[in-house]
């Protein structure tokens, strides 16, 4: 999974909010004229080489599009996951503590697609038990605790560090990576073979089975 470059001022290539895409992008400055030419470089305007798209940036922040610059969701989400993920990722400008409390839906959802029960103390425990990569293990437990303190005022303030909140999207992304989209692609390859192949590998798989029974 390649990393997401959200959108950043004066960034020469980034992620556009537009498209999606990684671009190169053109910036400019805005002008006005009265008895001239004058610029007003507190607004700044950059364009999309991929979609051909502006985004525009008062006072190094993006105003439009409304919408947040956290990457979008992994395409193997389950469609509800996704959904809340959509949500999260929409109020992220506005709100992102509660972007991170419906991200902590999400890692619940996500958990619950996996097998377990949505408690994601005991899921985490029990996934690790099933082996877990430890990496896996690592984001799970970072998006708990800011999504705890993003309920819990007083123990972060999230609203005042959004790379925070951008990084929990990319943290859910790398999660569903690892645990839906990597075991769907090596179960395609493997359903590809020929099914004399599948089968011989099954008669070798049921013939180890019985000969560790039988010890």
């Amino acid at each position: 999974m390649s990393e997401y470059i959200h959108p950043k001022f004066k960034g020469k290539a980034f992620h556009c909010p537009h498209c999606g895409a990684y671009a190169h992008q053109l910036w400019f400055t805005a002008h006005y004229e009265e008895r001239g030419i004058f610029e007003l470089p507190i607004i700044q305007f950059a364009f999309c080489t991929h979609c051909d798209k502006l985004s525009i940036w008062y006072d190094k922040n993006m105003v439009y599009p409304a919408v947040s610059n956290a990457p979008l969701p992994n395409k193997d989400l389950p469609e509800e996951i996704r959904d809340d993920y959509l949500e999260a990722r929409s109020i992220l400008n506005q709100s992102p503590r509660g972007s991170a409390a419906l991200l902590r839906l999400v890692i619940q959802k996500i958990c619950i697609h996996l097998g377990e029960k949505g408690n994601i103390n005991a899921d985490i425990s029990n996934l690790v038990k099933k082996g877990l990569p430890k990496e896996i293990q690592q984001s799970l437990d970072f998006v708990r605790v800011v999504g705890n303190n993003a309920v819990h005022p007083g123990k972060m303030d999230i609203k005042d560090n959004r790379e925070i909140a951008v990084n929990l999207f990319e943290l859910v992304n790398f999660i569903a990576d690892r645990m839906i989209t990597q075991p769907k692609r090596i179960q395609n390859l493997y359903n590809s073979l020929p099914i004399s192949q599948t089968e011989s590998i099954s008669k070798r798989d049921g013939g180890i089975d019985k000969k560790d029974n039988d010890n």
